[in-house]
């Protein structure tokens, strides 16, 4: 009951960068500030690395990135990942959050440090040269939490670490599927010695249709539409649109609506493909929308991130502030085009294995919003975590 909950100091309830020790010079385990995901719990690789300095943590541990944009962009992880008592080290940038024990819960903890409430205050507190900002520790420190007893602490942590754990499922479920299906790609179109007869070379103009988006500015919602969030580079990257997406009028023409499912190919700034799984929005200008009335998703997809790699290294070649690559340089990307009947086989393959990829990026999608939806309810008490049925 809400009536239960305590107010306290947060350096009370946790440890702010816990004391630990590695000798320099040591080999160690080490999480790099690039590695984490924008609102992600999971830490998704490591590596070994000689320690020179940054700060150290261990299992159980929340690390939250104290600089801006990082801080800004949900750089926050839960540290799962070590061997027993196993120490290891990251970016002098990060913040250090553990549980007090008999005081707090390590979940608990993490999902405290991702509450809107507790970011908006480590996001106001920052001071500094511009885009050199960061978090002032002390201000968190002081910071005044309500909080629940540590057994509703860890209910509460125990059940938002449940839809955190089918999202990661999905994730590596996903990243075997896509293993699977570029190995079978790469079996069939790249790896080969002829061409069969039968197939033909073509350009990736040859295969789909590049779209490019608006400028969306241009199209504001007025006061009486309700908008749609616009599909930006920043939202390509991060999967989602959040509070802070641009709004468009719903008015705009059809072609320029993306759905879940749509292939998105960022050509300027920062250039990567993908499957739009986020929602429905609206198509900025320096996207493209890929699609095909002759070919199916997997086809053009998998030849746009074929060719990829290509294309960045043509952007970065341009001598201006924003590398990007023209539509010519789509209609020199080779790509072989197979005959009606190997067509036929290979799609009987990839179809299903996109259509799961998809649809296991559909649900950790939903599973997403209905935990950011959930957390500053439960975090707050609003919500008692034993009255959730899902």
């Amino acid at each position: 009951m809400k009536s239960e909950w305590q107010t306290v100091r947060a350096a009370d309830f946790m440890d702010f960068n816990p004391r630990l020790s590695i000798k320099k010079g040591t080999v160690a385990t080490k999480i790099s500030m690039d590695k984490l995901r924008p609102f992600t719990k999971v830490v998704p690789s490591v590596e070994q690395a000689e320690f020179s300095g940054g700060t150290k943590f261990a299992n159980g541990d929340t690390i939250m990135a104290r600089i801006t944009p990082c801080l800004e962009n949900g750089k926050t992880a839960f540290v799962d990942c070590l061997k027993e008592n196993e120490i290891a080290f990251g970016s002098t940038e990060f913040i250090v959050l553990r549980a007090k024990p008999g005081v707090s819960d390590s979940q608990f903890v993490y999902y405290l440090a991702t509450s809107p409430e507790f970011r908006n205050v480590a996001i106001r507190s920052m001071v500094g040269s511009s885009g050199r900002q960061r978090v002032q520790q002390l201000v968190l420190e002081n910071l005044e939490l309500t909080v629940p007893k540590l057994p509703e602490q860890e209910k509460i942590g125990r059940f938002l670490a449940e839809l955190d754990d089918k999202i990661a499922l999905n994730e590596r479920v996903n990243d075997n599927l896509y293993a699977q299906a570029k190995a079978i790609f790469s079996n069939y179109f790249i790896n080969i010695d002829t061409i069969p007869t039968g197939w033909e070379k073509g350009s990736l103009l040859d295969i789909a249709s590049y779209l490019n988006g608006l400028a969306m500015q241009k199209f504001r919602p007025d006061e009486r539409e309700t908008g749609l969030p616009v599909l930006k580079i920043k939202e390509l990257r991060q999967g989602f649109c959040d509070a802070d997406s641009e709004l468009c009028s719903p008015g705009i023409k059809s072609e320029y609506i993306i759905k879940d499912g749509d292939v998105v190919f960022s050509w300027s700034g920062s250039l990567l493909v993908d499957i739009w799984c986020g929602g429905t929005c609206g198509l900025n200008q320096h996207l493209f929308k890929v699609t095909s009335k002759a070919y199916d998703k997997w086809f053009y997809y998998l030849w746009t991130a074929h060719h990829l790699d290509r294309f960045i290294a043509i952007a970065a070649d341009k001598a201006t502030t924003m590398g990007h690559i023209k539509r010519e340089e789509l209609a020199k990307a080779e790509v072989l085009i197979p005959s009606d009947i190997a067509y036929q086989n290979i799609r009987s393959i990839m179809n299903p294995i996109f259509d799961l990829i998809i649809s296991n990026r559909i649900e950790a999608h939903r599973l997403a919003e209905l935990r950011d939806e959930l957390l500053p309810k439960l975090m707050s008490g609003e919500l008692d975590v034993s009255s959730i049925k899902i």
